[in-house]
């Protein structure tokens, strides 16, 4: 029997209408027939008050995945987990170390998960499922687990450090992404991308003996990307076949007008109220 799942942003850099709110961060809503997963929380308890106004009842979710643990997709968690108590989560175990990122005079800031949220989560191994690898989430709906760094053009580095002398750089290997297949080939949702955007859908690629992908949705980490970078990022999407792209939240507006001019008729937003659906 076909299934419909149903994509919702519930936190982004933008909105898409009237009575919702956005911040700099990320959250989107999965419902699956009867079930219900959280991907990312953005960074307060906005993907809530928005999942209200849209109607949509938070506490029957049943997972809440975290792509990585910096505080603009990991702010929300402790809301999350109060909000959908049956919920089992998903993340790295590197998600709830320290992190921080190097300002432009030199300074650093915290921009980690809460502590007090972590200490939690620590306390509570039952409710957790650690993702080194991947697994599945609920039937046909997985996540990717770490991420191999292999293209050669893709900085998967950045400012960013495990202490606030910014000695220790912080290499995010809790960076992953959710994919699951459908009729028309693979969906995959991206927090930051922080491991590549090429990286990550080779890799899912390879997980998923060569499906092609019908959608790539979420953040794209390509605000600071060189122009060499945006050009063989380009060049793999168009080698990949991506027939539906939602560049969103730090991909960066530079290079989301790229490929809104790269791939006309095959872009669209992921603002704060959007909605998707995909048949599998």
């Amino acid at each position: 029997m076909k299934e419909t799942i149903t994509i919702t942003t519930l936190v982004e850099n933008s909105v898409h209408a009237r009575g919702l709110q956005a911040e700099h961060g990320l959250s989107f809503h999965l419902q699956a027939g009867s079930r219900s997963l959280l991907f990312d929380t953005g960074q307060s308890d906005l993907f809530l008050r928005n999942a209200r106004q849209l109607h949509i009842n938070l506490a029957e979710t049943e997972a809440i995945v975290l792509s990585h643990g910096h505080n603009d997709h990991s702010g929300g968690l402790r809301t999350a987990r109060q909000t959908a108590r049956r919920a089992r989560l998903f993340l790295h175990r590197a998600a709830l170390a320290p992190k921080f990122a190097r300002n432009p005079d030199g300074s650093t800031r915290a921009i980690g998960m809460d502590a007090s949220t972590a200490k939690e989560i620590e306390s509570a191994p039952e409710e957790v499922v650690w993702t080194p690898k991947p697994v599945e989430i609920m039937e046909g709906i997985f996540v990717s687990g770490e991420i191999p760094r292999q293209t050669p053009f893709e900085d998967t580095g950045g400012p960013f450090y495990l202490d606030s002398a910014a000695t220790q750089p912080d290499t995010l290997p809790d960076d992953q992404a959710l994919f699951f297949d459908t009729a028309n080939g693979l969906v995959v949702l991206l927090g930051c991308a922080h491991s590549g955007v090429i990286n990550t859908l080779e890799y899912i690629r390879r997980l998923t003996n060569g499906r092609p992908i019908q959608a790539l949705l979420g953040g794209m980490h390509l605000a600071a990307a060189s122009h060499e970078r945006m050009e063989n990022t380009l060049a793999a999407f168009r080698r990949l076949g991506i027939r539906f792209l939602g560049p969103s939240h730090c991909t960066g507006f530079p290079a989301q007008a790229q490929l809104w001019n790269a791939f006309p008729g095959h872009c669209t937003t992921c603002a704060v109220g959007t909605t998707m659906r995909f048949l599998r």
